[in-house]
């Protein structure tokens, strides 16, 4: 399957997500290079704005983009993408 993207589906996906440009090819290469996966379900996808709804909820002065940093760093460490940090 091939997906053109132009200006008009640009457009449309800033209007839906409320996300400058820079952000949304930066999601859709992040998701075309298979860094990030999209919840492949309703209730994934429910469960995701949820989590990061109550985050920002519970700490207003953090933007989407560090919530969203953090729970990807978060997923990261879980899969074992992480390397030993070691002081001094």
């Amino acid at each position: 399957m091939q997906i053109i993207i132009n200006d008009e589906l640009i457009n449309e996906a800033i209007n839906k997500t409320g996300l400058d440009a820079s952000n949304v090819l930066e999601k859709a290469l992040k998701l075309l290079l298979g860094l990030e996966l999209p919840a492949s379900t309703t209730d994934k996808q429910i469960n995701h704005w949820a989590k990061i709804g109550k985050i920002a909820e519970e700490n207003p002065d953090l933007s989407f983009e560090f919530i969203q940093s953090v729970l990807e760093a978060r997923q990261e460490a879980l899969n074992g993408k992480v390397e030993p940090y070691s002081f001094g």
